[in-house]
């Protein structure tokens, strides 16, 4: 008999297939992260015993935590597909960009140049990305297949119908389509499918413990090198993990005593608040802070 992760699971490889069909050069990015290591699962699915498609595609910022890099190194060869990863410090370099200030200084901003970049690069026609729509605001205005335009925007009031589940990939040259495959997805969905096909993650996503600073607002980031602190900066050494795993720089991780998925997806059951919502200092900036990123061209 099936259940709901049957059918989002048939969703996704759905979309997988049609991107495949209707695109001649998309990629799928992959971070090393749960949503994207789901993605990549559900790719095996829909491609298997056949190469991908596409090639995984990361755009480091140089902030990113090593062991997600760790990961999405040892899966790509593992699996043996090409991984392209562009990263954003030598963007900076090449068009003589501002980087990031402050004490908790982030390169999401910056990210933006470096997609594009790549997309010129290679002259992708698709992006599939791990979005969700329970993540944030922004997100839960967007299609299944978003078309961005020559320049990368989006624009939220000039999208595609999507009834029947029939998706319009159609673009003019220049333009190009990020895609959303578990878009229907929640946070708490995710884990119960990584539960039902037992799928490997980096071990941040489970309880460790971590060097801390610890915010005004309360939140715990990771003690690293990129962090600009000062004396008066409390450091604290905490049992936690993280619910997303964006830059060390914008990324809180949360006291937790969940060391498995059973844990987990127990705590997921009476959490109150997103993960972005939670850990994510980027989105913090402004009420509209994750739609003016998206477009100006941000995944």
């Amino acid at each position: 008999m099936k259940d709901y992760l049957d059918e989002l699971e048939a969703e996704a490889i759905y979309i997988l297939r049609e991107v495949a069909g209707q695109f001649d050069r998309p990629a799928l990015l992959f971070s090393g992260g749960k949503d994207s290591i789901c993605l990549v699962h559900l790719a095996l699915k829909a491609f298997r015993p056949g190469k991908f498609p596409f090639p995984l595609v990361h755009v480091d910022t140089g902030h990113n935590f090593r062991e997600a890099l760790d990961f999405r190194d040892a899966l790509a060869a593992e699996l043996e597909e090409q991984l392209i990863v562009r990263k954003v410090e030598d963007t900076i370099a090449k068009k003589k960009l501002q980087d990031a200030k402050g004490k908790f200084p982030s390169r999401n901003a910056l990210q933006t140049f470096t997609l594009l970049d790549v997309i010129e690069e290679f002259e992708f026609d698709a992006c599939i990305g791990g979005a969700r729509r329970d993540e944030e605001k922004a997100r839960a205005k967007e299609r299944v297949f978003s078309v961005r335009d020559e320049f990368g925007q989006w624009n939220p009031k000039l999208q595609r119908p999507e009834l029947w589940s029939i998706y319009n990939g159609k673009i003019d040259k220049g333009e190009n389509v990020r895609v959303f495959p578990i878009s229907n997805w929640t946070e708490l969905d995710v884990w119960n499918y990584i539960k039902r096909e037992n799928i490997r993650l980096p071990e941040i996503y489970f309880t460790h413990e971590r060097e801390c600073v610890l915010t005004e607002q309360g939140q715990l980031m990771a003690n690293n090198e990129f962090l600009n602190l000062d004396e008066n900066d409390r450091i604290v050494i905490k049992n936690v993990r993280y619910r997303t795993v964006g830059d060390m720089t914008c990324t809180a991780a949360i006291e937790s005593e969940a060391y498995s998925v059973d844990d987990i997806i127990s705590e997921l059951k009476e959490a109150k608040i997103s993960e972005r919502g939670a850990t994510r200092m980027d989105d913090r900036i402004s009420e509209a802070a994750m739609e003016d990123r998206k477009k100006g061209g941000y995944f």
